[in-house]
């Protein structure tokens, strides 16, 4: 199974591999070496890795003024993000029909241009995303169990409050995607660490 680590936007949708969703594809994400390291441990050295369009992180974290300079910067920085992690650079996803992308990925955007639809934060916590939702901005909880604490606590929440401010207004659900390859007992321990930093799913 091909997993590529993608931002979190709930635009990006993944056709062919599975997604592990970061802000910005990691890019700037405090502890990020450890956290893919843990990555590897769960799922296998030879995790994937794309940048994509419109991606506001990087707008905000590079003091970009538009998405021409937004989308050139992104994918030179995830590009070498991937050399410095040892990671699979699959490429950039666009707004267009779904695209094959180098390692065997095959992805697109798919929400309008220039407009945040999410009305639900999905923590995946046992091996990414498994069933595609547009409403949702997807965070990769799967290695909470393998890190500090307190890291942990910060990374989750830096995107939380990041998706918040893209949809000021919206009350944001909390939603957990359990399933996946890493099996019901990790998932179990990454529920329980999301719960002590206060978030719990609204689906029982």
């Amino acid at each position: 199974m091909s997993y590529v680590i993608t931002c979190g936007d709930e635009g990006v949708q993944v056709n062919e591999g599975t997604r592990l969703g970061f802000a910005g594809s990691g890019f700037r994400i405090e502890g990020f070496s450890e956290i893919i390291t843990a990555l590897k441990s769960l799922l296998g050295p030879d995790i994937r890795i794309a940048a994509s369009e419109e991606c506001d992180w990087m707008k905000q974290q590079l003091e970009l003024s538009n998405w021409e300079q937004v989308t050139a910067s992104t994918q030179q920085h995830i590009e070498a993000l991937a050399d410095r992690e040892k990671l699979l650079y699959s490429g950039f996803v666009p707004f267009t029909d779904p695209k094959q992308l180098a390692h065997e990925i095959k992805a697109h955007m798919v929400r309008p241009r220039g407009v945040h639809i999410a009305n639900k934060i999905c923590f995946t916590l046992a091996g990414g995303e498994q069933t595609f939702n547009l409403g949702c901005f997807v965070i990769s909880a799967e290695w909470l169990h393998l890190v500090d604490y307190k890291l942990a606590q910060s990374v989750i929440k830096s995107q939380v409050e990041f998706y918040k401010s893209l949809v000021s207004g919206t009350d944001l659900k909390i939603v957990f995607e359990s399933e996946g390859v890493l099996g019901s007992d990790v998932a179990a321990k990454n529920a329980a660490i999301l719960k002590k930093m206060g978030f719990e799913s609204s689906e029982k």
